[in-house]
């Protein structure tokens, strides 16, 4: 799965007009040999469209899923309704864990980045430019499964030191994460932090001066996690769209997130074992057969000149997981 990719879009100025864009597809070359001889492919967050005209120029009926009305709008002006099912709900609620595994896929594709749209679209608070609200659910309604409401203010201004602390040790890998809960408890005394500012004011007061929008990218992007539940969301669609793929079915995943990654990777390298008993363990017990093949021994990710231009597509990162097939199981 090498080849040319195509990144998101270079970042334009906030707006709160709807004409901002959504992303080009990330690895477009990648998904669409992926994608070759589809005839049902899931698309799990169709964001504006770009994965989905893939799929269908593939030959697939695609259903598209996003808890985004926003992302459903632009896919629906995009591509209509021709070969497209649109469903409202995040990938791993009930109802499109239902929907996709009667809708018998043999391609799911589960890109995990935010969009350009929300980034560049400041009401939304994905974004650390000055005056941002503190919001970042991705749902447009504002009642995500994965938030249960809750925003980024409310995770700033009301967890314990000891919750916040393993947000941005865990999910940012920031060796002072638990100084900057610290610091957090000590600001949010005297006054709730409100806007984009006030975290990048306790970010600078931990790490120093120094400190600029790599870092700044890096916590607000864990904020973003914690507040949308996103890690284990995804640990809980993975073996769902695994069990909804027909028999050599293929399972797409684009990550962004170390953490993401982390969960992706090992999830596929156990299904692909035909064995998953303790290695000292006399008698198998376990399922004794693999539940398919990694199609990805190292993940597809852009090339350094891509990377240098978009910088938003730099920790892309692409693994892809198949299902045994008919008569292997």
């Amino acid at each position: 799965m090498a080849g040319v990719f195509l990144l998101w879009s270079v970042p334009r100025a906030a707006s709160d007009s709807p004409s901002i864009p959504y992303h080009t597809p990330v690895l477009a070359a990648a998904v669409r040999e992926w994608a070759s001889g589809s005839r049902r492919a899931v698309d799990a967050t169709i964001g504006g469209g770009g994965h989905a005209a893939i799929l269908r120029e593939a030959g697939a009926v695609v259903l598209g899923l996003d808890r985004d009305s926003d992302a459903i709008a632009a896919s629906r002006r995009r591509l209509g309704t021709e070969g497209v099912q649109y469903l409202e709900a995040s990938f791993a609620a009930p109802s499109a864990l239902t929907a996709i595994r009667e809708f018998h896929p043999d391609r799911i594709l589960l890109d995990l980045g935010v969009s350009s749209h929300q980034i560049d679209t400041p009401e939304r608070g994905f974004t650390f430019r000055p005056g941002a609200p503190l919001d970042m659910r991705m749902g447009e309604g504002r009642t995500g499964e994965g938030g249960r409401g809750a925003t980024a203010r409310d995770v700033l201004n009301t967890w314990p030191v000891e919750r916040l602390g393993a947000v941005f040790t865990d999910y940012a890998d920031e060796r002072r994460g638990r100084a900057l809960a610290k610091e957090i408890i000590r600001r949010r005394l005297s006054a709730p932090f409100a806007i984009s500012d006030d975290f990048v004011n306790a970010i600078r007061a931990v790490l120093g001066p120094r400190s600029g929008p790599p870092d700044f990218a890096r916590l607000f992007q864990a904020l973003r996690i914690a507040v949308n539940n996103e890690l284990e969301m995804l640990a809980t669609a993975l073996p769902a769209f695994r069990d909804a793929l027909v028999a050599g079915g293929r399972l797409g995943v684009i990550t962004y997130h170390s953490g993401e990654d982390r969960i992706v990777k090992h999830a596929f390298r156990e299904w692909g074992r035909e064995c998953i008993c303790p290695p000292r363990q006399p008698i198998c017990t376990c399922r004794g057969r693999a539940l398919g093949r990694v199609l990805t021994k190292k993940a597809v990710s852009p090339s350094l000149d891509e990377i240098a231009s978009n910088p938003r597509a730099r920790s892309a990162q692409f693994r892809v997981f198949e299902t045994a097939a008919a008569d292997e199981v």
